[in-house]
């Protein structure tokens, strides 16, 4: 979540500096416009005042010609006729200077025509006077005509003059009028936009310094994280290490280099140095698949074994993964681990194992002597003991006759214990596979063999239909048979005994006392019988080997029966669990997962 945070914080930051930048060259094109606006305007008073200026010249022009003229007239000085001579070039110069000067205005080049008409005119009649004069008749009426008309036209010259002044001032006043408008507005537009630009700023830096708090938190959390990281390679005992594809560069991590025996950062991290702290045997393997890394871009899981420079070898597994970028920068992250504890431990389990072997073959052969070896001198016992009760019993004192029933009850007792334990050691054996199983056969086939105890005590034994499931026939025969068993030994006196056997199934969360488990289903059984039953307190206690609740005297039993039960049902991933009150009786739930 932060670095999505951060990413959309970049992006706003972008949009940020894009609307920003935006706004610049919307001031700079404004500022751009208004200047260049300013600049039009200076051009446009600029061009009305050589246009006034052309008109002035041309209208002084005239004025001097005309006063040469009638300068002429009255002293008939020739040197009053040198202005007459130069005004006409001058004339012609401001008005070609005009015409170029309002090429853009047609309205003025019409006025220039008329003005040229004019002037011309009156240039005409400047020289036709000039000549009357010249001829001494300047009382003609010829004379007084041409003076008076050359005097109309020169007004009329100033008035087309007069107007074309008044028509670029015209002119000069709108574009003037226009720009202060235009002018005018631009202060206000660039305040506001710079108003606009400090707020973008302002965001823009309340944005930043939030995402420096941010990655000043990240930050921390990154140097926690690699301490940590620092911390977990050394507990674990693991070394990072980087390959960047594209420069062929690598970078070890600091405890890969004490995994290697080293000082961190003490040599150049590259194959060349790692190989040398190979194990020569496992050089040619490694290189190999450095060679398949370097060409695939990956790494599988590989072990070999290192030499330190103190002598002592190491067993190492690595394993790297390719790591792409959004930029496709591509690195190789692996991971180099010391396994030589796994390695020995491995080893110990192996040892342990094999003299586990050795320990079975032993309980093999213990089993061996307690059927055969141990039974024949107690069969023998029991033999004789047959014979001296059938031979000498008539001559036996009343003492000898006690003596030899003790030591009958005695044989027998060691007969049952001999069976049990080797009914016990039956069930520490894991090799029979487990099979589907027919339940409800196997217990018939418990029931049969305690036929005789059901009809001595007149037993009723009511037996659910329950489904077939995966187990070892065997045990569970045996299972059924000892459970059966101990509800008829252990029933009330001059009441026939009642067992039911009953089947449900059960969630694991509701099987009592089992926190963790992989099965989700149990099958479960009930058997529960109304015998003397037993205190609760003793619940855990009657499932341990040779532990029993009553006298030897009181009731018959080795002390094993139950303890094999629980086994047999731990062979199975089950439970067992007895409840009993005493007087009541006595109830026996087992779980067997479904597998």
């Amino acid at each position: 979540m932060p670095f999505k945070f951060i990413s959309n914080s970049e992006r706003f930051l972008k949009i940020i500096f894009g609307v920003s930048l935006f706004v610049v060259l919307v001031m700079g094109g404004v500022a751009y416009r208004y200047i260049k606006e300013l600049s039009n305007s200076i051009n446009d008073v600029q061009h009305n005042y050589q246009v006034h200026i052309e008109l002035e010249k041309m209208l002084s022009a005239l004025k001097d010609a005309e006063s040469g003229k009638r300068g002429f007239i009255i002293s008939q000085d020739s040197t009053f006729l040198l202005p007459l001579l130069s005004s006409n070039q001058q004339i012609e110069n401001s008005l070609e200077e005009l015409k170029k000067l309002t090429l853009k205005d047609p309205q003025q080049q019409e006025n220039i025509a008329e003005l040229k008409e004019k002037i011309d005119k009156s240039l005409a009649i400047f020289e036709k006077t000039l000549q009357l004069s010249i001829a001494n008749n300047p009382d003609s009426r010829e004379f007084i005509a041409g003076f008076r008309e050359g005097r109309q036209t020169m007004n009329s010259v100033r008035f087309k003059i007069n107007e074309m002044t008044a028509h670029e001032n015209d002119v000069l006043g709108l574009a003037k009028e226009k720009s202060v408008r235009r002018l005018s507005n631009a202060p206000m537009l660039l305040y506001y936009v710079l108003i606009l630009s400090l707020l973008i700023l302002l965001l823009t830096y309340l944005q930043i310094s939030k995402n420096l708090k941010v990655l000043k938190v990240k930050n921390e959390l990154l140097e926690t994280f690699k301490k940590s990281t620092t911390q977990s390679e050394v507990i674990s005992k693991h070394g990072n290490w980087i390959w960047h594809v594209e420069e062929d560069v690598y970078e070890y991590s600091d405890n890969l280099f004490r995994l290697l025996g080293e000082e961190p950062q003490s040599f150049e991290p590259n194959l060349e140095n790692y190989l040398s702290f190979v194990h020569p045997d496992d050089v040619e393997k490694l290189s190999e698949h450095v060679s398949q890394m370097i060409e695939h871009e990956d790494l599988p899981f590989i072990h070999y074994r290192i030499i330190q420079k103190n002598g002592s070898i190491k067993h190492f597994k690595a394993y790297a993964k390719i790591l792409v970028d959004a930029d496709g920068y591509k690195r190789l992250l692996g991971t180099t681990a010391d396994i030589t504890d796994e390695i020995e431990n491995y080893r110990l389990i192996e040892k342990r194992n094999l003299e586990l072997e050795r320990s079975n073959k032993e309980l093999s052969s213990f089993n061996y002597v307690a059927s055969h070896d141990l039974q024949e001198p107690l069969r023998k016992i029991q033999t004789f003991l047959s014979r001296l009760e059938d031979k000498e019993k008539d001559n036996l004192s009343n003492s000898g006759k006690l003596y030899i029933e003790r030591i009958k009850a005695s044989s027998s007792r060691m007969r049952s214990l001999i069976d049990d334990l080797l009914q016990f050691s039956r069930t520490n054996k894991s090799e029979e596979a487990l099979e589907d199983s027919n339940i409800n056969i196997l217990i018939e086939a418990a029931k049969t063999d305690l036929a005789e105890i059901i009809a001595d005590k007149k037993a009723r034994i009511i037996v659910d239909d329950i489904p077939s499931m995966r187990a070892i026939p065997f045990q569970i025969k045996q299972l059924f048979l000892n459970l059966l068993s101990n509800s008829l030994k252990y029933s009330r006196e001059n009441t026939s005994p009642f067992i039911t056997v009953s089947y449900s199934k059960t969630n694991a969360s509701d099987v009592p006392k089992v926190s963790h488990t992989k099965y989700n289903v149990f099958h479960t059984i009930t058997i529960m019988d109304k015998g003397i039953g037993f205190d609760q307190d003793y619940a855990e206690k009657i499932f341990v080997l040779f532990n029993r609740l009553h006298n030897k005297n009181e009731y018959s039993g080795t002390g094993i029966g139950l303890s094999i039960c629980k086994k047999i049902v731990e062979n199975h991933n089950g439970y067992i669990i007895a409840k009993g009150e005493v007087g009541v009786g006595a109830t026996f739930t087992i779980y067997l997962p479904i597998t």
